[in-house]
């Protein structure tokens, strides 16, 4: 940044002044800076540092350029995909089969479908239609660069933020969105994360728009609870003493359960017409969730954190979802019994514990198939660096299927399962006849690595499937067709 610590005064470098726009008129050199303190800087001095932030705020936007990436225009007119082997994921796959596109919708299913005197047609015979990928847990739209501060906008301050919401944060310029969808991730649930116990809403967006508002397909779809560690360190050579380290789990679920507390005399309070209630914003967010009207989504890796949210979940009397569930598989019996589905997310990751089998996150989603537990897969949505690696969705599912996991029920996993639970299946997740037309074109399965996704689809418009990646291959593939031929 070009930005100089003086013991907690900050004066701005000559080449960061340049790059705003500031002091470029030549002139003496400057003064050096005078000491810290209460009368470090004179008057004019302190009203320039006022807007130190604000030109930080700008080297930030600097930094991180819009995408290039043009979102696509509604269709006008029909569109018939024709010949292709349609993969409809709820049902038989379909060889040589046409699929009507009409006003973003799926209008009709079939083979040698008579094109509409409008319509356009695309001939993809040889080539196979899925339908579009769903990241079920990510950072979508709210980070950037980890290393530039101002493009990460995860997470807010404090322990209870059940108030803050991912929608308004959203930045529809993101690059990480073309390079996601180039790999046939189409719709996406992007997840605020937490510094504390309750993160706030998420949101489900569609992989193109000009605004956040053409992003969203559902403003808010869950409720995001990240579950307190309960592991105790009992190693005497530990920083605290187990006694310290329980009293904290046990003060950060007193907390948790009396926010819900609160938030369910709140809503009694405003339920009564005789009771006077002063409005709370963080309590008002939470009234569809005391009401049953939204979901909780629980984040709980380890097998004390799910037994625990499970039992919470059943005494507050809340719909939950387990996020993360690495050891959901030792609990398998426990989340069937009370209906529980999990988002796994990642299953490329290493063993929680050395004595955990090698292969414990890889055959995670098989185990609990197997055990009829609903779930779906997603990438590591609990790290910044998740949403950069968001293109690997499928090889996620790909490593279930290798390792337990029937290839049918990998598919499922990102596409009809995460729509099950996000609560738009009636929209999304398979091909069907009155479904959104959010589909992919493809030369082979997308769980394997060297499919190429040749077309795209969200809501019957073509995407653009360029992006900051297949920019840079072409630029260095020039340098490389240059060297070859001498011109270099």
């Amino acid at each position: 940044m070009n930005a100089t610590k003086f013991f907690g005064c900050f004066v701005v470098g000559p080449a960061l002044r340049a790059g705003l726009g500031l002091n470029v008129i030549p002139g003496p050199e400057p003064r050096p800076p005078r000491r810290c303190g209460p009368t470090a800087n004179p008057p004019s001095a302190r009203r320039r540092l006022r807007f130190l932030p604000l030109w930080l705020g700008l080297a930030a936007a600097a930094a991180a350029p819009a995408s290039d990436s043009i979102p696509a225009a509604r269709p006008g007119k029909p569109l018939l995909l024709r010949g292709a082997t349609v993969h409809t994921v709820t049902g038989a796959d379909l060889p040589a089969t046409d699929l009507l596109l009409r006003d973003g919708k799926i209008a009709a299913i079939g083979q040698k479908i008579p094109a509409p005197s409008d319509a356009a047609v695309v001939d993809v015979a040889g080539k196979h239609v899925y339908p579009g990928l769903i990241s079920a847990v990510t950072g979508m739209g709210l980070t950037e660069h980890n290393s530039v501060r101002g493009t990460v906008d995860l997470a807010e301050t404090g322990a209870l933020n059940p108030n803050a919401r991912a929608q308004p944060a959203l930045n529809p310029d993101t690059d990480h969105i073309p390079v996601s969808r180039a790999n046939g991730i189409l719709t996406a649930l992007s997840v605020p994360m937490s510094t504390g116990l309750i993160a706030g809403t998420s949101t489900l967006i569609r992989m193109d728009g000009w605004t956040w508002e053409d992003l969203t397909l559902r403003a808010a779809v869950a409720l995001h609870v990240y579950w307190p560690s309960m592991a105790v360190n009992r190693d005497p050579g530990a920083s605290r003493s187990a006694a310290d380290q329980e009293r904290t789990i046990n003060e950060n679920l007193r907390r948790l359960r009396d926010a819900f507390a609160a938030a369910r005399a709140y809503a009694r309070a405003r339920e009564s017409a005789a009771a006077r209630t002063e409005f709370d914003s963080r309590w008002e967010a939470m009234l569809p969730v005391v009401r049953g009207e939204l979901p909780v989504f629980v984040h709980a890796t380890e097998r004390k954190q799910i037994e625990a949210a499970v039992a919470w979940g059943r005494a507050e009397k809340l719909k939950i979802t387990i996020v993360g569930g690495l050891d959901a598989w030792k609990v398998a019996d426990l989340l069937k019994t009370h209906d529980i589905p999990v988002i796994v997310s990642p299953v490329l990751t290493l063993p929680l514990r050395r004595e955990d089998p090698y292969d414990a996150s890889y055959a995670n989603p098989g185990h609990l198939h197997a055990a009829g537990v609903r779930f779906c897969i997603a990438n590591d949505g609990s790290a910044e660096m998740g949403t950069m690696a968001d293109r690997n969705l499928p090889y996620q599912a790909a490593k279930a299927a290798a390792h337990g996991l029937p290839p049918a029920e990998a598919l499922k996993a990102v596409t009809i399962y995460p729509a099950q639970l996000l609560g738009v299946a009636a929209e999304l997740g398979s091909i069907e006849v009155g479904k959104r037309a959010t589909l992919i074109v493809t030369d082979g399965d997308p769980l394997e690595v060297a499919t190429q996704v040749e077309q795209a689809y969200i809501d019957g418009a073509r995407i653009d499937l360029s992006s900051r990646h297949t920019r840079l291959r072409d630029k260095y593939q020039q340098r490389h067709d240059q060297i070859k031929t001498g011109a270099r």
